[in-house]
């Protein structure tokens, strides 16, 4: 892991000037108000340092402010994703692509996601995960400091994973032989799973990753399969939970969701396979469900044309269109829902294809606008600062050409972004 500390000295020579801050005054045609739904014209947002002061008529301004014209867009907070990979290198047919990549060019290539991710409209992101362990990390703090641009990241620093299971690059070399940083939250008792846990943190992640079940992008696990105990979860999320933090819990199948639910997880990420008492069992605890509903077409399309693992697209098929049914039943009962679109499986920028999938299978557009926006906020436990245009937050916020709740598909086409009163596009 010696390589990281050198990554922010090569990605600050690409680091912008630093700029003095300003009032701005953004004039708004239609600013959407995503707790009620309302679609107020004449807005005008005050942004002061980083955050939005308050909203009035538009009228005229001091001249030492900075007018933003926003008159012709549609105007909503920046949107989150709360099912990201950005510091990876993606899906492929190539299973020895992450271990042929160092964690300098990870942490590049992790750049380059960023931006494409901010310049989408998505200004925070949850990143869940990374065969390079830590170099999220070094990403996440290379953003914070100015040095790339790029969205708000929680980053949970490597998966937590039994040996062999669905958070190992299995199939390329015995997994004993992979570097040290691929295995740092590899365990096999609660007491590992607290060492693992504790490592983490010490080294600056923001939450935990812990696989539940096998993984549909996995060689030799399975879905349905459970993989991690509640005993080892629990002893992780007891770490967390001193640490002032949370664990998120990649779990598929059944078994292994109400597993995590018990443990204590704030939220599930696919449920792919999750049945009526899993469903219930989640709304009862106010645990979220975080399900890609879109990458399923994408992983058979694209997967199929390159030849990815037989293993991949079968697993894929098996659990695509059960996901969508329980997408749909989770919203007829109420479950916590919210945005993650698993972006590094498909190219990254594309994260906003997933409101017309959260659409077709049960969700109103601003239901499917709320989970990126005000519920996603939730789940970071960061609901006072994101997820609405609203005094005393921070100013991310984008626009849109037409109205996304009529059409939810213009957020793929985002016109401009602005990320903590910077324009970023």
């Amino acid at each position: 892991m010696r390589a990281l500390p050198a990554i922010a000295a090569l990605l600050a020579l690409a680091a912008p000037a630093p700029a003095l801050a300003e009032t701005l005054y953004v004039e708004a045609g239609r600013l959407l108000d995503v707790e009620t739904g309302e679609l107020r014209t004449g807005q005008c947002i005050v942004v002061e340092g980083e955050r939005i002061a308050w909203i009035e008529p538009c009228g005229g301004s001091p001249k030492e402010w900075k007018r933003v014209d926003w008159s012709a867009y549609t105007v909503l907070p920046g949107l989150i994703d709360l099912h990201t990979h950005l510091s990876d290198t993606g899906s492929s047919a190539d299973l020895s692509d992450p271990l042929k990549t160092s964690p300098v060019d990870t942490v590049l290539t992790g750049a380059r996601n960023a931006r494409l991710t901010l310049e989408a409209g998505f200004t925070t992101v949850r990143d869940v995960g990374t065969y390079r362990g830590l170099t999220d990390v070094a990403l996440r703090n290379a953003i914070n400091k100015g040095l790339v641009p790029g969205p708000r990241m929680f980053v949970a620093g490597a998966y937590l994973t039994h040996p062999g299971g669905g958070g190992e690059l299995n199939g390329v070399v015995p997994n004993e032989q992979l570097p040290a940083d691929m295995r740092l939250g590899v365990l096999s008792n609660p007491q590992e799973a607290t060492q693992r846990a504790t490592y983490l943190f010490d080294n600056g992640v923001d939450f935990l990753k812990l696989m539940a079940t096998g993984a549909v992008l996995a060689i030799g696990t399975e879905p349905g399969e459970p993989e991690l105990t509640e005993a080892e979860m629990r002893a992780a999320i007891e770490v967390a939970a001193a640490r002032g933090s949370v664990a998120t819990a990649h779990a598929h199948g059944p078994e292994g969701i109400k597993a995590a639910i018990r443990a204590g997880v704030r939220s599930i990420e696919h449920a792919s396979l999750i049945d009526e008492e899993g469903l219930r069992l989640a709304r009862d605890k106010g645990v979220w469900l975080v399900m890609d509903v879109f990458n399923g077409d994408y992983i058979d399309e694209v997967g199929t044309a390159e030849g990815w693992p037989e293993e991949y697209l079968r697993k894929n098929r098996e659990t695509t269109q059960v996901q969508r049914d329980a997408f749909r039943r989770a919203v007829e009962l109420g479950v916590p829902l919210a945005f993650g679109s698993d972006a590094g499986v498909f190219p990254h920028g594309q994260n906003a294809r997933q409101f017309r999938y959260m659409v077709a299978n049960g969700m109103t557009p601003l239901q499917a606008i709320r989970a990126a926006t005000v519920s996603a906020a939730l789940v970071l436990g960061r609901e006072g600062e994101l997820g609405r245009i609203a005094p005393g937050y921070l100013a991310d916020m984008i626009a849109v050409e037409g109205n996304p709740l009529d059409d939810v598909a213009v957020l793929e086409r985002v016109s401009a972004v602005m990320k903590g009163a910077k324009t970023v596009r």
